[in-house]
Formats: C-alpha cells, sequence, structure tokens
C-alpha cells in the first residue's frame, strides 16, 4: 500500500466536492460580515472588562451579532461555559421544571449528557434528581429519526424536546437543517408550546443556516468547537427566543442576573475574530472529512458518512474493528500535531464517558475539536471519531502517518 499515492488520488477524486465547499464558505463569510457591518464592530469593542462585567460593550455587541448570524432572537456568548456540555445543560436546567418531561428524538445522547440527564451517576443534582422525567424514541433499524412514531410522541407533559444534531459516539448520520425543521414542524403541529431544544455541536456553518433560522426555539455549543475558529480560547454560547435565552443564563449566573453579568476580561478580540474565522475552518475541517472517508472507504474500511455524502457536521468516524488499531490511528495523529507530539495517547477513564476513551489531539486550545484530532471510545466496533483541522493539508499528512500505522498491524 502507497500512502501517498493512495490521497494523491483523494485529493483528484474530491476536487469538485473541495470547490462546492469553497462556495458555501463564501456564503457563509457573507452572512458574516453583513452582521459585522450592520452592528457597526470596531476595535473598541474589543476592550474587555473584569469583575461582574457591567456595561461590557464588545459581549453586548457580539451577542447581537452572533444572534443575527445564527437566525435567532438573542444569544449570550460567554466565557463562563466550561463546554458546550455546560451550555446545553444551562438550557436544559434554565428551561425545565419539576413534573416536566424532556423527549430526545435522536436516539441516546451524547455520553456526557448522560449524568447531567440521570441515566448514570447519582447524587450530582441530575435532571431526574429535581423531578425531571426523561423519555426517548430509538432510532429505525437503519439509523434514521423514526417519523411515524414522533407524529404522535408529545404529550401534555413534554416540556421540551432535544435534537441532537451531531451523531455523538453513534453510528448514525448526522441530522441536516432539513431534517431539523422537519423535527420542528411535526413537534408544534401537536404542541405549539413544546420547546425545540437543539445541541447544536459540531454543526455551526456546516450549512447555509442554523436551526433556530428554521423554528428551534433554543441552542447550545461550545467555541472551542465550530463557531470559535480554532483560537477562541473557552466558552459557549446559547442562542434562540429571548426568554429561554435568558432562562439558561440564569442558570450560567443567578436568577436576577442573567445575560447580565459575565467578564470577558481580554477575550472580545479574540471572540469576534474566532467568529469571523468559523466558516473558513468549518470548510477546511469538512474536507479533511470527505479526504479520510475517501482514503479508508478505499482501504475497506466501514467509513460515516460515505466520501462523497453531503457534510452536516465536522466529524467522520472510521470502523477500524480493533483495539490496537484504534489506539494506533490515534498515536499516528499525535505525533503529527503541532503540540505534544511527543505524548503517546493511551487509554484512560474521562470524566462524563461511559467507556474508556483514547485520545489524540495536539492542539493549542485544550480540547478544541476545532483543531484536527482523533478519539474514540474502546467498545466494539472500535470506531475512531476524526474531529477538525485547521487545514486540510494537516489532515492529510496526518492521515498518511495513521494509514500506514495501522497497516502495520
Amino acid at each position: 500500500m502507497n500512502s501517498p499515492i493512495l490521497l494523491k488520488e483523494a485529493e483528484q477524486a474530491l476536487s469538485l466536492i473541495f470547490s462546492g465547499i469553497d462556495t458555501q464558505v463564501k456564503e457563509n463569510l457573507k452572512r458574516l460580515l453583513a452582521a459585522f457591518r450592520q452592528h457597526r464592530i470596531g476595535t473598541h469593542h474589543f476592550s474587555g472588562v473584569t469583575g461582574y462585567g457591567h456595561s461590557d460593550l464588545g459581549r453586548e455587541a457580539l451577542d447581537r451579532v452572533f444572534a443575527q448570524v445564527m437566525g435567532a432572537e438573542a444569544a449570550a456568548v460567554r466565557v463562563q461555559f466550561v463546554s458546550g456540555t455546560h451550555a446545553i445543560a444551562c438550557a436544559l436546567y434554565g428551561v425545565l421544571r419539576p413534573g416536566d418531561e424532556m423527549l430526545a428524538v435522536a436516539g441516546a445522547p451524547y455520553d456526557t449528557l448522560e449524568e447531567v440527564i440521570g441515566l448514570r451517576g447519582h447524587q450530582q443534582g441530575s435532571l431526574a434528581e429535581f423531578g425531571i422525567h426523561y423519555r426517548q424514541l430509538d432510532l429505525t433499524q437503519t439509523g434514521e429519526i423514526d417519523w411515524q412514531t414522533l407524529a404522535h410522541a408529545i404529550k401534555s407533559e413534554t416540556r421540551l424536546v432535544l435534537i441532537q444534531r451531531s451523531c455523538g459516539y453513534s453510528w448514525r448520520s448526522s441530522l441536516a437543517i432539513a431534517d431539523i425543521e422537519k423535527i420542528v414542524q411535526i413537534v408544534k403541529q401537536q404542541n405549539p408550546n413544546t420547546i425545540c431544544f437543539v445541541d447544536n455541536c459540531y454543526g455551526e456553518f456546516v450549512e447555509s443556516c442554523e436551526p433556530t433560522t428554521v423554528g428551534a426555539d433554543l441552542m447550545a455549543g461550545s467555541l472551542i468547537k465550530n463557531p470559535g475558529g480554532t483560537i477562541v480560547t473557552a466558552g459557549g454560547y446559547v442562542a434562540g427566543r429571548t426568554d429561554l435565552v435568558e432562562m439558561a443564563t440564569c442558570r450560567l449566573t443567578a436568577p436576577g442576573i442573567g445575560s447580565f453579568g459575565g467578564a470577558t476580561f481580554d477575550q472580545n478580540r479574540l471572540l469576534f475574530q474566532g467568529l469571523f474565522l468559523a466558516p473558513q475552518m468549518v470548510g477546511e475541517a469538512m474536507k479533511g472529512n470527505h479526504l479520510t472517508a475517501y482514503v479508508f472507504d478505499q482501504l475497506g474500511y466501514p467509513v460515516n458518512p460515505l466520501p462523497i455524502a453531503p457534510r452536516r457536521d465536522v466529524i467522520q468516524a472510521v470502523q477500524l474493528g480493533s483495539k490496537d488499531k484504534l489506539v494506533a490511528f490515534c498515536r499516528a495523529v499525535q505525533q503529527q500535531s503541532p503540540i505534544g507530539s511527543y505524548l503517546d495517547p493511551v487509554p484512560a477513564a474521562m470524566p462524563g464517558y461511559e467507556s474508556e476513551l483514547v485520545m489524540a489531539g495536539g492542539t493549542f486550545i485544550d480540547g478544541s475539536t476545532s483543531e484536527l484530532s482523533a478519539d474514540g471510545p474502546l467498545r466494539e466496533p472500535y470506531t475512531v471519531f476524526c474531529q477538525g483541522g485547521t487545514h486540510w493539508t494537516h489532515v492529510s499528512i496526518a492521515l498518511e502517518a495513521a494509514i500506514d500505522a495501522i497497516s502495520a498491524i
């Protein structure tokens, strides 16, 4: 097997797809520039504040820009969110009340939400411990939304529907914006007051609009994924209906403070610049995804999505079939990373996850999955999930090393 030749063939075969991604990047960037222009963003918005965060002009302007870009009434972009899971948890705790039901419509949620919901763990203040009921609609045998069951799934107590856009650590198709719009329509037909909430992690700027543009009431995500453009150092966001955004931020800060608190310190410039860079970084990650899918499909490994399938997030899954190959793949990616190339990823338990994980992420921002990373749970069928990439050529270099590593096993 000659990995450089295989990768060269892949680049040539995917040239038209790469061109299409560049067109998508341009459209999303136009949308961003229009928002920056309308809200008259200038260098005076880069100055941060300390302490309580009162009168942070940059933070307030960024919220307005972000809301417009996301097609939402309001947004709260905060460095105080520890992660996407934290932003999602604040939204759920902010909106749900004892006796309410939350219905997950895309199968089991991502691992890190299981303890938030109360499916694992105890005495941690999960939603279940506060009397919030959970129900889920399993996917069909082909990994699709069970549309027939969804059509009559909403009950009087169903306060919120959870829509996880990305596949997470499951072997299903991530949801397209069209899928999310259809879910929202079906839910609202049964009960217009049921809140449609989207876990938007990994999905921002992959398509030409966001879930809140097509009717979702609220969504949340991480700034060290897509919308941070690989340079934002921490944080997350919530966006959607004004009242729901405020309810979510009351859990981040405190009732009575809500979105009016939270100092950005010296982060405003990075938050604005990261948002500006986001469409380009997402485009590069999508190219890397296509490249990964193409070469491993050629090598005979199951891949999801397929090589030329439309991208719905920035995750590419490859079933490697053995623990040794999963570990070898991640080690190869780590060795081709700019930071920590000398480190040796080893499987280990990680807070919030059910299985041991092996993770490669030699990134400038700790845990940034908008930069190139690869990880996977140590359970059958030993699938590696490749994410991010600041430029697809870096992905190509890492893939060459990964192909050679697993071929030696």
